[in-house]
C-alpha cells in the first residue's frame, strides 16, 4: 500500500533541497516543470521512492505512460516530460537506494527482476490496470521483461537508447569493441569503480554542477551541446547523490539480465537510438526492432542522452505511438 506523502520538486534549476516531505509549493511560471513524490511498497517489503507528472496530478484524458528510467537517473532527465502543460500523464519511480528509495534488505534483489516487481507495485498503487511503458537505456530492459512478465499490463513500448536485455554487450559498439570483449571490459570497470567508491564517492560529490561543469560536459562528445544546460545540471546534480559503490552494484546486478525473447512481445513498439551512443549498439536496436511485427526504428543525431537533448522530438515520437495504441485498442 502507498504511503501517502505527497512532495514536488519544482523547475529544473531549483535546489535539491525540494525533497520528499516539503510541501510549500513554487509559484506557477510559464513552463514551469513539477514533478510530485510519494512512496509505495514493493513486492518484497522495500520502500520505493515513485513519483508523477503535473499532468497525472491534474487528471484528465492524456496517455497514461509508465517511465522505466536508465540506471540510477532521475525525473529531471526527461524535461519535457515534467513541463506542467506536458500531454502525457507520467507515472515511475527511482532505483532502490536511489533517491529516497530504500535499498533492499536482500542486497541481491536489485536488477531487472526487482525494477519489475517495483513497475508493478507503482502501477498499482497508481490504479493502472495496463499503460505505455517509456524506457530509457537499462529502462528498456525492465519494459521488455515486464511485457514477457505482465502482457496484459503494457499497452505499447517506446525505447529509447536501449535494448530488449543483454544491456553489456550492447556497449562500446561505436568504438568497434569485439562484441565478444563488451561484457567482460564493461563488468571490469563496474567491479574497479566499485572498488574505488571510498575515493570516487567524495570526490563525485564535490564536482561544482555550475556553467563551466555543465558547459565542458555538454561539448565532451559523451553528450552533445544542444542540451539545455540547466537540465544537465540539475540532472547531474541529482545524479551524483548516489554513492558510487551502490551504483555500480546495480549495475552488476543488472547486466545479469540476458536478452527478452521478442517472440513473446505482441503490443506496439517504437526504437528510438542515437547515431553516437556509446552505451547502446543502434544495430542491436534496429534488430530488436526487425523482429517485432510493425515495430519502427528511428535513429537521431545525438547521444546516450537523448532525452536531454532532443526532448520535445522524444515526446513528439512517444505521443505518435500512444496515438498508435489508440488506434489498435
Amino acid at each position: 500500500m502507498p504511503v501517502q506523502e505527497n512532495a514536488f520538486r519544482a523547475d529544473p534549476g531549483a535546489p535539491s533541497s525540494n525533497r520528499l516531505g516539503d510541501t510549500d509549493e513554487a509559484p506557477r511560471l510559464p513552463h514551469q516543470s513539477t514533478v510530485r513524490f510519494h512512496r509505495v511498497t514493493s513486492a518484497d517489503g522495500t520502500l520505493i521512492e515513485a513519483w508523477h507528472n503535473e499532468a497525472w496530478h491534474r487528471g484528465g484524458d492524456g496517455p497514461v505512460v509508465l517511465l522505466c528510467n536508465g540506471l540510477g537517473t532521475n525525473a529531471y532527465s526527461w524535461p519535457d516530460l515534467l513541463r506542467d502543460d506536458c500531454p502525457v500523464r507520467v507515472i515511475s519511480w527511482n532505483h532502490r537506494g536511489v533517491g529516497r528509495s530504500a535499498r533492499p534488505s536482500d542486497p541481491d534483489r536489485c536488477g531487472v527482476d526487482a525494477f519489475v516487481e517495483d513497475a508493478i507495485a507503482v502501477m498499482d498503487a497508481a490504479g493502472v490496470e495496463s499503460a505505455v511503458l517509456a524506457g530509457w537505456s537499462i529502462g528498456v530492459n525492465t519494459a521488455f521483461e515486464l511485457a514477457v512478465r505482465h502482457p496484459q499490463r503494457v499497452k505499447g513500448i517506446f525505447a529509447v537508447a536501449g535494448v530488449p536485455g543483454g544491456t553489456f554487450e550492447s556497449m562500446f559498439a561505436p568504438m568497434f569493441v569485439p562484441r565478444a570483449l563488451r561484457k567482460p571490459l564493461s563488468i571490469t570497470a563496474a567491479r574497479t569503480m566499485k572498488a574505488g567508491s571510498p575515493v570516487l564517492t567524495p570526490v563525485a560529490r564535490r564536482i561544482p554542477m555550475g556553467p563551466i561543469s555543465t558547459t565542458v560536459l555538454r561539448w565532451s562528445g559523451f553528450m552533445m551541446p544542444f542540451a539545455r544546460g540547466e537540465h544537465v545540471r540539475r540532472t547531474v546534480r541529482e545524479f551524483l547523490t548516489t554513492p558510487v559503490d551502490w551504483y555500480m552494484h546495480l549495475a552488476l546486478h543488472s547486466a545479469r539480465h540476458l536478452r527478452v525473447s521478442l517472440s513473446k512481445v505482441d503490443v506496439p513498439c517504437a526504437f528510438v537510438g542515437a547515431q553516437f551512443d556509446i552505451l547502446a549498439s543502434t544495430r542491436d536496436m534496429r534488430t530488436a526492432a526487425d523482429r517485432i511485427p510493425g515495430a519502427s526504428y528511428v535513429n537521431l543525431f545525438g547521444t546516450h542522452f537523448l532525452t536531454l537533448e532532443r526532448p520535445r522530438q522524444i515526446t513528439s515520437m512517444l505521443l505518435e505511438l500512444c496515438e498508435r495504441v489508440e488506434a489498435a485498442a
